[in-house]
């Protein structure tokens, strides 16, 4: 039997949030708490070694895979009606800031409901000023990062809400338009749950991370100079 503590996704783990998804209550919950536990297990595994591989070459300042891995209970504080567990398990990498902008986001869901998402969800008012100002004077720019050979081989189009017309400041006609409504940034890649189980997957996580540099690297500049350009 595979050891939980792998760095691979198990199918186990799997397993454990399908049936979740079908029996999404608490007595289960109680009745199955081992194997929650394992599958939690190998999601921190898998997250501490995704850590360790995103840390060669970024910064981040989450300080373990337990850290960055959400909870598996739903808040119903506000929405009683919402089932008590969410049948997934989601995390997030936490880049250095404010010297380094843009996050990395995965979810682990069967069903084909796996991806990782990268970028901006909800920028501050300040922040998403700044962007739109940099999208309006230099959208050439986002164009070509957007266009980026690494980053279409692993992402589709930016998505994420956005405002029915183009923000007050800029002309209706402004060719960057469909930049400007945006407010949130966001790039997904998802994953079928053969691809979460196979032994490269990993590899590919990183590498998928790693696409979205040139663009992560580009929003930090504008997001990090002031007026003055210092």
């Amino acid at each position: 039997m595979a050891d939980a503590r792998s760095p691979v996704i198990l199918r186990s783990t799997l397993g454990f949030l399908a049936d979740l998804d079908a029996h999404n209550e608490k007595a289960w919950f109680e009745a199955n708490k081992a194997r929650h536990q394992a599958a939690h297990a190998n999601m921190v595994a898998f997250a501490d070694a995704l850590l360790d591989r995103m840390r060669a070459h970024d910064m981040l300042s989450t300080p373990s895979g337990a850290k960055s891995l959400m909870r598996i209970h739903t808040d119903q504080r506000f929405h009683k009606g919402r089932p008590p567990y969410a049948p997934r398990f989601g995390g997030r990498l936490v880049r250095v800031k404010p010297a380094l902008r843009g996050g990395y986001f995965f979810r682990i869901q069967p069903g084909e409901r796996s991806h990782v998402t990268c970028g901006f969800m909800g920028p501050e008012p300040d922040d998403l000023r700044r962007i739109r100002q940099d999208i309006g004077y230099d959208h050439d720019t986002w164009r070509r990062i957007l266009r980026g050979k690494a980053l279409r081989a692993h992402f589709g189009d930016l998505f994420g809400e956005e405002l029915a017309t183009v923000p007050r400041g800029f002309p209706k006609d402004h060719p960057a338009a469909d930049l400007l409504r945006k407010k949130q940034f966001l790039l997904r890649r998802a994953f079928s749950d053969a691809e979460v189980l196979a032994p490269g997957f990993l590899d590919e996580v990183v590498k998928t991370f790693r696409a979205v540099r040139p663009w992560f690297d580009h929003m930090t500049e504008v997001l990090t100079t002031d007026a003055n350009g210092a």
